[in-house]
C-alpha cells in the first residue's frame, strides 16, 4: 500500500488529492516538521534534502511530489486523470504540471525560504521581485482558465492537482487579486471537488 509521508498544507497534499481522486488505498504518516528532525539521519533516508513529503510504496520510495502524483496516475490510474502519453495532449499536459512546480511554485517557495532564514529582515526588494514572478504564472494560468474549466480543455487532469497546490501556496504568498478572476474562478472549482477537501484538510 501506499504511504504517504505527509504534513498539512505542504506538497504531500499532491499524492493525497491523486489517490482520492482515483480512489487509491493509500496511508498517512504525518512528519514531525521541526527542523530538528528534518534534519535528522531518519529523515534523511526517506528524503535527502529534508523536505516533506516522501513516499514509498512497498520497497520504493520517492521524494518528489509532481514524480510521486504521475507515479500514482501512471501505475494505478488505468488512463484516469491524464491524455494518451505520446499525443500533443499529452505534452500540454505535461507542460503544465513542469509548469505549475518548476516555474509557478519556485519563486514562492522562495518567498517562504526567505521569510524563514530571516524572519523580518528578509529583503523586501527579493520578495516583492519573487511575488513579481508568482503573479506573472497566475496570470498566464488566467489567460488558460478565462475559456475553459481546467488547464486541459478535455477536463480535470493531474495537471490541475498540480496546479491546485502552487495556487494553494500562491494565496499564502503572493494573493493574485482581481486582476485574475478567473484563476480565482478555477481555484473555486478546484477546492469543491471532494478529493481536495480531503487532501488539504
Amino acid at each position: 500500500m501506499l504511504n504517504i509521508y505527509h504534513v498539512p498544507g505542504t506538497r504531500s497534499v499532491r499524492a493525497i488529492w491523486a489517490c482520492e481522486e482515483l480512489q487509491v488505498a493509500y496511508e498517512v504518516t504525518p512528519v514531525d516538521f521541526s527542523a530538528e528532525y528534518r534534519k535528522s539521519d531518519e529523515w534523511r533516508k526517506l528524503n535527502p534534502v529534508g523536505k516533506v513529503p516522501a513516499m514509498t510504496d512497498g520497497d520504493f520510495a520517492m521524494f518528489e511530489s509532481g514524480a510521486m502524483m504521475q507515479y500514482i496516475l501512471d501505475r494505478y490510474g488505468d488512463g484516469q486523470l491524464q491524455p494518451t502519453p505520446g499525443t500533443i495532449e499529452h505534452a500540454t499536459y505535461l507542460q503544465w504540471c513542469w509548469f505549475a512546480e518548476a516555474t509557478f511554485a519556485r519563486p514562492l517557495g522562495e518567498v517562504v525560504n526567505h521569510r524563514r532564514a530571516f524572519g523580518d529582515d528578509a529583503q523586501d526588494a527579493i520578495i516583492n521581485e519573487m511575488q513579481g514572478r508568482a503573479l506573472l504564472c497566475a496570470k498566464a494560468l488566467d489567460d488558460v482558465v478565462a475559456t475553459q474549466d481546467y488547464v486541459l480543455a478535455g477536463g480535470f487532469s493531474g495537471a490541475d492537482i498540480m496546479m491546485g497546490y502552487s495556487l494553494l501556496l500562491c494565496g499564502r504568498m503572493a494573493p493574485w487579486g482581481d486582476d485574475c478572476s478567473n484563476v480565482s474562478a478555477y481555484f473555486d472549482r478546484l477546492k469543491a471537488r471532494p478529493a481536495f477537501a480531503k487532501a488539504s484538510q
